[in-house]
């Protein structure tokens, strides 16, 4: 396992534990993401804090199975794409989500931080 995918890895623990503030740390201060609930872009640090600040109480029992990735180092920046397999409850209601993901990394103080972080959930097969 290389570096890339052990951070990677780590934010997704973080994450499934619901240890926002550990997941906030590995994210570069210019981090953006997709808010899947609000179907929003995260543009900033201040947006994601709000994202999870929302996940606080509302989303529990979450699971994440990542699989099939595959890291690419380019100095000091780096990708990881793979497959998500993802389930939570949120207000009561169980949820799945199925998606191919992507993270860039970008090396901050020389650790690799989480730059951005995408998935597109596909809708359940017939």
């Amino acid at each position: 396992m290389g570096a890339l995918e052990s951070a990677v890895r780590e934010v997704m623990d973080a994450f499934d534990r619901q240890e926002y503030d550990v997941l906030r740390e590995s994210l570069a201060p210019d981090a953006q993401g997709v808010d899947e609930i609000s179907r929003r872009w995260l543009r900033d640090a201040g947006e994601i804090d709000a994202y999870f600040k929302q996940l606080e109480g509302v989303a529990t029992g979450i699971s994440s199975e990542i699989s099939e990735l595959r890291e690419e180092d380019w100095g000091d920046v780096g990708l990881v794409t793979g497959w998500l397999e993802q389930d939570y409850t949120l207000e009561g209601e169980p949820q799945h989500v199925s998606a191919p993901i992507t993270f860039v990394l970008r090396k901050v103080d020389g650790d690799w931080r989480i730059a951005l972080i995408h998935a597109v959930p596909l809708p359940a097969e017939d």
